[in-house]
Protein backbone atom coordinates (compact mmCIF):
# COMPACT_ATOMS: atom_id res chain seq x y z
CA UNK A 1 0.00 0.00 0.00
CA UNK A 2 0.97 3.52 -1.02
CA UNK A 3 0.29 6.44 0.68
CA UNK A 4 -0.68 9.26 -1.53
CA UNK A 5 0.19 12.64 -0.16
CA UNK A 6 -1.44 14.47 -3.44
CA UNK A 7 -4.87 12.68 -2.23
CA UNK A 8 -4.51 14.06 1.03
CA UNK A 9 -4.28 17.75 -0.65
CA UNK A 10 -6.85 17.37 -2.64
CA UNK A 11 -8.84 15.98 -0.01
CA UNK A 12 -8.30 18.60 2.43
CA UNK A 13 -11.03 21.47 1.01
CA UNK A 14 -13.41 18.68 1.47
CA UNK A 15 -12.61 17.71 5.27
CA UNK A 16 -12.80 21.72 5.88
CA UNK A 17 -16.29 21.64 4.35
CA UNK A 18 -17.28 18.17 6.61
CA UNK A 19 -15.21 19.45 9.79
CA UNK A 20 -17.96 22.61 9.43
CA UNK A 21 -20.77 20.48 9.13
CA UNK A 22 -19.59 18.29 11.76
CA UNK A 23 -19.25 21.11 14.68
CA UNK A 24 -21.92 22.63 13.59
CA UNK A 25 -24.18 19.59 14.37
CA UNK A 26 -22.32 19.18 17.29
CA UNK A 27 -22.60 22.39 18.85
CA UNK A 28 -26.15 22.56 17.65
CA UNK A 29 -26.94 19.28 18.72
CA UNK A 30 -25.27 19.86 22.28
CA UNK A 31 -27.29 23.31 22.99
CA UNK A 32 -30.97 20.93 22.25
CA UNK A 33 -29.82 18.15 24.27
CA UNK A 34 -28.65 20.04 27.32
CA UNK A 35 -32.03 22.50 27.08
CA UNK A 36 -34.77 19.95 26.81
CA UNK A 37 -32.96 17.53 29.19
CA UNK A 38 -33.53 20.37 31.73
CA UNK A 39 -36.78 20.28 31.15
CA UNK A 40 -37.26 16.08 30.76
CA UNK A 41 -35.84 16.18 34.82
CA UNK A 42 -38.15 19.56 35.65
CA UNK A 43 -40.68 17.47 34.40
CA UNK A 44 -39.96 14.34 36.08
CA UNK A 45 -40.33 16.24 39.45
CA UNK A 46 -43.85 17.07 38.76
CA UNK A 47 -46.11 16.61 41.76
CA UNK A 48 -48.70 15.31 39.11
CA UNK A 49 -48.40 11.44 37.78
CA UNK A 50 -49.95 12.56 34.48
CA UNK A 51 -46.87 14.73 33.95
CA UNK A 52 -44.32 12.68 35.11
CA UNK A 53 -45.92 9.45 33.18
CA UNK A 54 -45.92 10.66 29.58
CA UNK A 55 -42.44 12.14 29.87
CA UNK A 56 -41.38 8.66 31.50
CA UNK A 57 -42.59 6.71 28.35
CA UNK A 58 -41.14 9.13 25.79
CA UNK A 59 -37.94 9.60 27.10
CA UNK A 60 -37.62 5.79 27.61
CA UNK A 61 -38.89 4.95 24.47
CA UNK A 62 -36.19 7.52 22.95
CA UNK A 63 -33.63 6.73 24.87
CA UNK A 64 -33.84 2.53 24.13
CA UNK A 65 -34.22 2.97 20.24
CA UNK A 66 -31.04 3.47 18.37
CA UNK A 67 -30.17 6.73 17.02
CA UNK A 68 -29.67 5.45 13.65
CA UNK A 69 -33.79 4.54 13.19
CA UNK A 70 -34.56 7.89 14.83
CA UNK A 71 -32.50 10.04 12.50
CA UNK A 72 -34.47 7.34 9.42
CA UNK A 73 -37.91 8.19 10.96
CA UNK A 74 -37.53 12.09 11.46
CA UNK A 75 -35.78 12.13 7.75
CA UNK A 76 -37.86 9.32 6.22
CA UNK A 77 -41.31 9.13 7.74
CA UNK A 78 -42.03 13.24 8.62
CA UNK A 79 -42.16 14.14 4.93
CA UNK A 80 -45.51 11.54 4.45
CA UNK A 81 -46.78 13.74 6.93
CA UNK A 82 -46.25 16.96 5.23
CA UNK A 83 -43.56 17.83 7.61
CA UNK A 84 -40.10 18.99 5.90
CA UNK A 85 -36.76 19.90 6.95
CA UNK A 86 -33.18 19.96 5.70
CA UNK A 87 -30.92 17.06 6.00
CA UNK A 88 -28.84 19.20 8.75
CA UNK A 89 -31.17 20.38 10.96
CA UNK A 90 -32.97 16.61 10.78
CA UNK A 91 -29.90 15.62 11.84
CA UNK A 92 -28.95 18.32 14.41
CA UNK A 93 -32.91 17.59 16.20
CA UNK A 94 -32.22 13.85 16.07
CA UNK A 95 -28.64 13.71 18.19
CA UNK A 96 -29.88 16.33 20.69
CA UNK A 97 -33.58 14.69 20.91
CA UNK A 98 -31.97 11.32 21.49
CA UNK A 99 -29.07 12.71 24.28
CA UNK A 100 -31.38 14.92 25.99
CA UNK A 101 -32.80 11.42 27.48
CA UNK A 102 -29.35 10.82 28.63
CA UNK A 103 -28.73 14.93 29.65
CA UNK A 104 -32.13 13.94 31.73
CA UNK A 105 -30.65 11.54 33.74
CA UNK A 106 -27.41 13.38 34.42
CA UNK A 107 -29.74 16.79 35.73
CA UNK A 108 -32.00 14.34 38.04
CA UNK A 109 -28.88 13.11 39.69
CA UNK A 110 -27.56 16.60 40.17
CA UNK A 111 -30.33 17.74 41.47
CA UNK A 112 -31.08 14.83 43.78
CA UNK A 113 -27.49 15.75 45.18
CA UNK A 114 -28.03 19.40 46.13
CA UNK A 115 -28.01 18.70 50.03
CA UNK A 116 -31.73 18.87 51.67
CA UNK A 117 -30.49 21.61 53.74
CA UNK A 118 -30.65 23.94 51.12
CA UNK A 119 -34.61 23.19 50.02
CA UNK A 120 -34.83 23.76 53.86
CA UNK A 121 -33.12 27.61 54.19
CA UNK A 122 -35.13 28.13 50.89
CA UNK A 123 -38.13 27.31 52.45
CA UNK A 124 -37.13 28.98 56.03
CA UNK A 125 -36.48 32.22 53.71
CA UNK A 126 -39.90 32.05 52.08
CA UNK A 127 -38.27 32.18 48.76
CA UNK A 128 -40.66 31.43 46.00
CA UNK A 129 -40.19 27.77 44.16
CA UNK A 130 -38.69 29.77 41.24
CA UNK A 131 -36.47 31.37 42.69
CA UNK A 132 -35.67 28.54 44.90
CA UNK A 133 -34.87 26.77 41.58
CA UNK A 134 -32.81 29.62 39.69
CA UNK A 135 -30.66 30.74 42.60
CA UNK A 136 -30.40 28.06 44.71
CA UNK A 137 -30.88 24.41 43.26
CA UNK A 138 -30.12 24.99 39.50
CA UNK A 139 -26.93 26.49 40.45
CA UNK A 140 -25.25 23.74 42.59
CA UNK A 141 -26.82 20.89 40.40
CA UNK A 142 -25.70 22.56 37.01
CA UNK A 143 -21.85 22.72 39.00
CA UNK A 144 -22.08 19.15 39.66
CA UNK A 145 -23.31 17.55 36.55
CA UNK A 146 -20.84 19.48 34.01
CA UNK A 147 -18.07 16.95 33.56
CA UNK A 148 -21.02 14.25 32.93
CA UNK A 149 -22.53 16.81 29.95
CA UNK A 150 -19.19 17.08 28.27
CA UNK A 151 -18.75 13.33 28.18
CA UNK A 152 -21.95 13.33 26.33
CA UNK A 153 -20.91 15.74 24.20
CA UNK A 154 -17.59 13.53 23.43
CA UNK A 155 -20.26 11.04 22.45
CA UNK A 156 -22.11 13.29 20.65
CA UNK A 157 -19.24 14.21 18.38
CA UNK A 158 -18.19 10.10 17.44
CA UNK A 159 -22.11 9.93 15.84
CA UNK A 160 -22.18 12.76 13.63
CA UNK A 161 -20.86 10.53 11.15
CA UNK A 162 -24.66 8.89 12.05
CA UNK A 163 -25.46 11.58 9.59
CA UNK A 164 -23.84 10.36 6.33
CA UNK A 165 -26.58 8.00 6.08
CA UNK A 166 -29.45 11.18 5.62
CA UNK A 167 -27.24 12.56 3.05
CA UNK A 168 -25.64 15.12 5.24
CA UNK A 169 -21.79 15.40 4.20
CA UNK A 170 -19.73 15.73 7.69
CA UNK A 171 -16.41 14.33 7.89
CA UNK A 172 -16.99 11.00 6.99
CA UNK A 173 -19.69 11.93 4.60
CA UNK A 174 -17.00 13.79 2.66
CA UNK A 175 -14.48 10.98 3.05
CA UNK A 176 -17.02 8.76 1.39
CA UNK A 177 -17.67 10.77 -1.48
CA UNK A 178 -14.25 11.64 -2.30
CA UNK A 179 -13.13 8.19 -2.15
CA UNK A 180 -16.11 7.30 -4.16
CA UNK A 181 -15.08 9.28 -6.78
CA UNK A 182 -11.06 9.05 -6.69
CA UNK A 183 -11.42 5.75 -5.70
CA UNK A 184 -8.78 6.62 -3.26
CA UNK A 185 -10.05 5.22 0.69
CA UNK A 186 -6.80 5.24 2.66
CA UNK A 187 -5.88 9.04 3.07
CA UNK A 188 -9.22 10.46 3.07
CA UNK A 189 -10.40 7.85 5.99
CA UNK A 190 -7.11 7.94 7.87
CA UNK A 191 -7.58 11.97 8.27
CA UNK A 192 -11.08 11.60 9.43
CA UNK A 193 -9.65 9.24 11.85
CA UNK A 194 -6.91 11.30 12.93
CA UNK A 195 -9.20 14.58 12.90
CA UNK A 196 -11.28 12.33 15.49
CA UNK A 197 -9.02 11.79 18.06
CA UNK A 198 -7.43 15.18 17.86
CA UNK A 199 -11.08 16.33 18.27
CA UNK A 200 -12.19 14.47 21.33
CA UNK A 201 -9.10 13.02 23.44
CA UNK A 202 -8.29 16.48 23.91
CA UNK A 203 -11.59 16.95 24.81
CA UNK A 204 -11.89 14.12 27.62
CA UNK A 205 -8.56 15.46 29.04
CA UNK A 206 -10.04 18.94 29.33
CA UNK A 207 -13.48 17.52 31.14
CA UNK A 208 -10.98 15.14 33.39
CA UNK A 209 -9.15 18.53 34.86
CA UNK A 210 -12.47 20.24 34.85
CA UNK A 211 -14.27 17.62 36.58
CA UNK A 212 -11.23 17.30 38.79
CA UNK A 213 -11.45 21.49 39.15
CA UNK A 214 -15.20 21.31 40.71
CA UNK A 215 -15.51 18.64 42.93
CA UNK A 216 -12.76 20.45 45.19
Amino acid sequence: MKWDWSAVGDFMPHFWDGLLVTLQALVLGSLISFALGLVWALLMRAPTRWVRWPVGVVTEFIRNTPLLVQLFFLFYVLPEWNITFSALTTGVVAIGLHYSTYTMQVYRAGIEAVPPGQWEAATALNLPLRHTWTAVILPQAIRRVVPALGNYVISMLKDTPMLMTITVLDMLGEARLFAQQNFQFTEPLTVIGVAFILISYPASLLMRALERRLVR
